[in-house]
């Protein structure tokens, strides 16, 4: 397992950590197995998207704004509600297939660590099993 840690620069902010994947699957020497990300946050999390279009980020970090918005009528007396919400519906995990040492994503497809109550430094953690 490699844990990575990032620093986020915005209080809301989608980040592709593909390349920091690849390379960890790649320093494994695993050709065919599964690459497991985790997101150890209460109000952070990992998705798979587009990334063709810089677009899709700004529209799913508005969308999600407008859904669940920073003020309202909250409980949680930290003031970051809104965060926690945000990850537990976009999710702290992603699975990938590995093929041949390589990720398998489709052509439009990166992973991103989402920031939902930044700026912050974050872990990232990668476990990739299979055979060699």
């Amino acid at each position: 397992m490699k844990t990575v840690t990032i620093d986020t620069k915005k209080r809301n902010q989608m980040i592709d950590i593909t390349s920091i994947v690849e390379t960890s699957v790649s320093d494994t020497g695993i050709k065919d197995g599964m690459c497991y990300v985790f997101v150890p946050h209460t109000t952070a999390a990992v998705t798979i998207n587009e990334n063709a279009d810089e677009d899709v980020k700004v529209d799913i970090l508005n969308t999600l704004s407008k859904l669940i918005p920073y003020r309202d009528d909250y409980r949680h007396m930290e003031g970051n509600s809104d965060a926690h919400v945000k990850a537990t519906l976009t999710g702290s995990t992603a699975a990938v297939i590995v093929q041949e040492g390589k990720l398998v994503l489709g052509t439009w497809q990166s992973l991103f660590f989402c920031e939902f109550d930044g700026p912050r430094k974050r872990k990232i953690m990668i476990k990739v099993v299979g055979d060699k």
